[in-house]
């Protein structure tokens, strides 16, 4: 049988890159992907068998890029569904090329926009009124300093970014909060036999003892001008024994001021996931314009113990 094939959000040795090999080790084919919509369309033709995205950050929340994909206005993706999760603990580094280890000397940085909000502290205090660049991923940002030959520059990445790229690693853990996590999702598409045979809870590193609670994701979009429609929308969640975990919008694209909501939320133990999922469903396609079921999966927690 052929490996079984995942998609993440390149370039290599992005934190994308770590979270898809904790998740499924090496023993898959692993393929860099530029762009989030890029991975979302991987799905969609089959063209992978799973693909892993960020979903939230524990410091500076959603990951809006995702979201959008999810939301899908455009209906280019009606095949991609969440079917599991990974909890990755985020630890940057400053990382230079050798003998480039003098903070003073540093005349400019690179990293993701994340990656700034979640080291401000840091930055404040050794690099105030150094140049920052944004670049498309921290492993980028690794790799643009690794090529650098005549710029006095350093990156914020990973460890894992920095043996990839022969860099050194001039401070560690330069996050303002240690327990800085983000959480990614496992899409899957719904169509594939493959993903039917093998699913995530199989393939992953390691397999998924007995879950605790299982987690559904769902889009909706409510009448505008209905008073009290979301809150109607909402209280079908309740009814049905779900607790609101995450609760994001985004804009509709179709309308000004409509927007997508997606809902997460966690099943309470009595209650049947299946049954449950279908009748909220069943509610909200007389409570809200349109929905849409993106993924029900097995809640890693927190913690992300895997």
């Amino acid at each position: 049988m052929a490996l079984i094939t995942v998609t993440f959000l390149g370039p290599a040795a992005s934190f994308s890159h770590q979270a898809a090999v904790e998740s499924f080790g090496t023993s898959v084919e692993l393929l860099a992907r530029p762009s989030f919509p890029d991975a979302f369309a991987s799905v969609q033709h089959q063209e992978v068998d799973y693909a892993i995205v960020p979903f939230e950050n524990s410091s500076n929340g959603s990951v809006v890029q995702t979201l959008d994909l999810l939301a899908d206005p455009a209906g280019s993706y009606p095949d991609v569904r969440v079917c599991g999760e990974h909890y990755l603990s985020v630890h940057h580094c400053l990382l230079a090329r050798h003998g480039q280890h003098d903070l003073n000397s540093i005349n400019k940085l690179y990293t993701h926009p994340q990656a700034w909000g979640q080291c401000e502290r840091f930055l404040s205090e050794h690099f105030k009124g150094v140049e920052r660049q944004d670049v498309s991923s921290t492993s980028k940002a690794a790799e643009i300093v690794a090529n650098e030959t005549a710029e006095r520059s350093a990156a914020i990445a990973s460890r894992f970014a920095a043996e990839h790229h022969g860099l050194d690693i001039i401070e560690e853990n330069i996050e303002d909060k240690d327990n800085n996590t983000t959480r990614f999702l496992v899409l899957r598409n719904q169509n594939s036999e493959r993903t039917t045979r093998l699913p995530f809870e199989k393939v992953k590193v390691p397999p998924t003892p007995s879950p605790t609670a299982r987690k559904t994701l769902i889009s909706f979009t409510v009448h505008q001008n209905a008073p009290g429609a979301l809150a109607d929308a909402l209280l079908i969640f309740k009814n049905h024994g779900m607790n609101l975990t995450s609760i994001n919008s985004r804009p509709s694209q179709r309308t000004p001021w409509q927007y997508v909501f997606l809902v997460e939320c966690q099943m309470a133990p009595a209650y049947d996931g299946k049954e449950a999922v279908a009748e909220i469903l069943a509610g909200l396609k007389d409570a809200t314009e349109n929905s849409r079921h993106l993924g029900t999966w097995n809640s890693m927690g927190s913690s992300g113990a895997q």
